[in-house]
C-alpha cells in the first residue's frame, strides 16, 4: 500500500495507472482541465457534488475519497491493484482465518441483497475495469441474485455508498466440470449454467467475485456468507473459486480449500504479480471446529 496526504497525489497515480492525461480525465469528468490541475496541486478541493462522478469513473472508494478531499486531509493508505485502503500499513493484509472464525457472529446492517437497478451496472462496470471481462454478464449476476438471493451481496459504508460485494453463482455439475478441467473460462458463464441450489444433488457454489475496500468490510461480507453456509441443511455443498487476489487466496487456503490448478503468472496493470488458482473445497470442518 501507499500512503496518500492529498486528493492531488491520488490522481495522479491513478492517471498515470490508467494512462490518461490531464485533459481526459477533464474530458471524461466534463470539467476544465485547469480544474483538475488546481485539484492536483492543492489549490481547490473537489465540490460535494463532484465526488459521486469521480467515484462512478474511477471506481475508487468513498470513503477513500472523502478522507483526501478535505481542508484538513485524513492520510490515508491505498492499493489499487487490491481497490483497498487502510488507514495504517498494519491493516494492509486480511488477519488470519481463525481470527474469522473467533468474530464469526459480529455483524453489520449495511450488507444487503442486490438491487436489480441501482447496483447492476456499477458491478457490470467493475467487472471490466477490474477483472477485464469485456462481455457483458449483467444477467448471469441478476439471475444468481433471484436463485440465490442471500449471497449476492452489497456492502455500503456508514453513509450508504458501494464499499464491496459477493457474486456467488450457483451452477450446474457439467459447468463445475469445464471451468475445474480447465475447458471453459469463467468470463464465459451464461444463463444456461446456473441452476437452481435444491436442483442440484450437490449444490456447487462458485465464488465469482468477492471483495471490499478494507479489512473490516471483507471480514463482514465473508462473515455473512460463513454463517450463511453453516445453517444450510444440505452441508454436502461444493464451493469453488479462482481468486486472482492473493489476499482471497491465502485466506481461501486457511478456510480449508484445495489447489486444483495454477494458471500462468502474470503482471496486472498495477505491477503486481497475478496467478489464478482453481480452488475448491467445503467450509464445514472449519466451522465446526
Amino acid at each position: 500500500m501507499r500512503k496518500y496526504n492529498d486528493i492531488g497525489e491520488l490522481f495522479t497515480d491513478f492517471r498515470r495507472i490508467n494512462s490518461m492525461s490531464q485533459s481526459d480525465f477533464a474530458a471524461a469528468l466534463e470539467v476544465d482541465i485547469r480544474t483538475v490541475q488546481r485539484w492536483e496541486n492543492g489549490a481547490t478541493l473537489i465540490k460535494s457534488e463532484k465526488e459521486e462522478d469521480i467515484v462512478m469513473l474511477t471506481l475508487l472508494p468513498y470513503q477513500l475519497i472523502r478522507n483526501l478531499n478535505a481542508s484538513v486531509p485524513i492520510p490515508t493508505f491505498y492499493d489499487f491493484s487490491l481497490r483497498k485502503y487502510a488507514l495504517n500499513e498494519l491493516d494492509d493484509s486480511l488477519p488470519e482465518a481463525s481470527w474469522f472464525k473467533t468474530n464469526l457472529e459480529k455483524a453489520t446492517r449495511r450488507i444487503r441483497t442486490l438491487d436489480h437497478e441501482s447496483d447492476i451496472d456499477y458491478l457490470e462496470r467493475y467487472m471490466q475495469f477490474h477483472k477485464k471481462i469485456k462481455r457483458n454478464i449483467s444477467e448471469v449476476i441478476k439471475e444468481s441474485t433471484r436463485l440465490l438471493p442471500e449471497m449476492n451481496l452489497i456492502i455500503t459504508d456508514d453513509s450508504g455508498y458501494y464499499s464491496g460485494h459477493s457474486l456467488i453463482f450457483p451452477i450446474k455439475e457439467k459447468t463445475y466440470e469445464r471451468i475445474r478441467s480447465r475447458d471453459m473460462d469463467e468470463s464465459e458463464l451464461t444463463l444456461d449454467d446456473l441452476i437452481h441450489p435444491k436442483q442440484i444433488k450437490r449444490p456447487i457454489y462458485f465464488g465469482f467475485d468477492i471483495t471490499a475496500d478494507c479489512n473490516d468490510n471483507i471480514f463482514y461480507i465473508a462473515a455473512h456468507l460463513m454463517r450463511i453456509l453453516r445453517e444450510k441443511p444440505d452441508k454436502d455443498y461444493l464451493y469453488c473459486a479462482i481468486p486472482f487476489r492473493y489476499d482471497n487466496f491465502h485466506v481461501n487456503e486457511e478456510l480449508g480449500l484445495e489447489i486444483i490448478w495454477e494458471g500462468e503468472k502474470g503482471v496486472n496493470q498495477y505491477g503486481l504479480e497475478m496467478a489464478p488458482r482453481f480452488q475448491e473445497g467445503n467450509f464445514r470442518d472449519f466451522l465446526k471446529k
